[in-house]
């Protein structure tokens, strides 16, 4: 990376540095989850490890307040860019009454939120494709100058929902990023098991749009293909489909055991592309980062994830009688 490739784009310092608090403290949330789950206190994990940089690279390329995300389960950095908490994240992975992501009654990573523009995901993957598309046509009739943004697995653009959203994005022009990232592996089914093509972004073709396959662990690449993106679609040029090239560096979920179809040597590989030590490599590089800051980012992030914690567990949790409620029409 060049030293000044942040400024070339238009970045401060403070926004790179920003950037990289948001990759740290969406490693630091995971890792202290993967905890709780192994000591029997949450009953799941779903982790974002090693596509903290997609995540934050694209959101910080949006626009809060005004664009319409519908991320997919794995999206902590994206999610804590536009505006929820560590106690938001953690009141969901204990299942609180408090979650205002569903009131404890989802899985962690189904993220919601009206007032922030997060579009509540659901279990079956890529049902949030053709969901996006129909935000961004809304957008379109309206008149309103905003974009939808989804992200999915490669593994999702292989199901119907992205073959059908896309198409229909395509024909329609609409203000829509699709954003796919491709961590290698659709739970246990390696891509070229997948993809009878090398990269998910020549699919694009297909459907009338551009389509760029990029280095998912560089956040600032990333926040660069969101933006053109972003900017083509609010000038009324359609959709994008972006292919962001990462690597899934946990297993899928705290119910998978990964040793079983990929070898650790793999593994311990792809560890040293880890977007989070890349990005300080580069801001050590740049001067806009040193020990003495590192330390006390460090330090700050570790006090918002054990309060968060503490606060989560000693959070009440929903009423039985409220199982019902939403279900009908109150």
């Amino acid at each position: 990376m060049e030293k000044t490739m942040h400024s070339s784009l238009g970045l401060t310092e403070q926004d790179v540095i920003d950037m990289y608090y948001y990759m740290l403290l969406a490693r630091k949330l995971d890792e202290r989850m993967w905890l709780l789950n192994r000591a029997g206190k949450i009953p799941f994990v779903i982790s974002c490890q090693g596509q903290e940089a997609a995540q934050v690279g694209a959101a910080f390329a949006l626009k809060k307040q005004k664009d319409i995300i519908l991320p997919y389960y794995r999206d902590l950095g994206v999610v804590l860019v536009f505006g929820l908490t560590p106690k938001d994240l953690m009141l969901s992975a204990f299942a609180k009454a408090e979650d205002p992501n569903s009131g404890g009654r989802q899985m962690p990573g189904h993220f919601g939120s009206k007032k922030l523009n997060i579009v509540t995901g659901s279990s079956p993957v890529t049902t949030q494709v053709p969901h996006a598309v129909g935000v961004a046509l809304a957008a379109k009739m309206r008149n309103e100058e905003l974009v939808a943004f989804t992200t999915f697995g490669e593994g999702s653009s292989n199901q119907g929902d992205f073959h059908e959203g896309a198409n229909f994005a395509g024909v329609h022009k609409l203000p829509v990023i699709l954003m796919v990232e491709n961590n290698k592996y659709a739970i246990s089914v390696p891509i070229k098991k997948q993809l009878p093509v090398d990269s998910v972004a020549v699919r694009a073709q297909g459907y009338g749009m551009p389509g760029y396959s990029i280095n998912g662990n560089n956040p600032l690449e990333v926040f660069q293909y969101v933006k053109e993106a972003r900017t083509r679609a609010i000038n009324g040029e359609g959709p994008t489909l972006l292919e962001a090239v990462t690597y899934r560096l946990v297993p899928h979920s705290s119910d998978d055991d990964d040793r079983s179809y990929r070898s650790r040597e793999e593994v311990e590989e792809a560890k040293k592309q880890d977007p989070i030590l890349v990005f300080k490599q580069y801001l050590y590089d740049s001067g806009v980062l040193n020990d003495e800051k590192h330390q006390a980012m460090v330090e700050k992030i570790q006090r918002e994830v054990d309060e968060a914690t503490e606060y989560a567990e000693n959070a009440a949790y929903p009423e039985p009688e409220s199982t019902l409620l939403y279900v009908y029409e109150e």
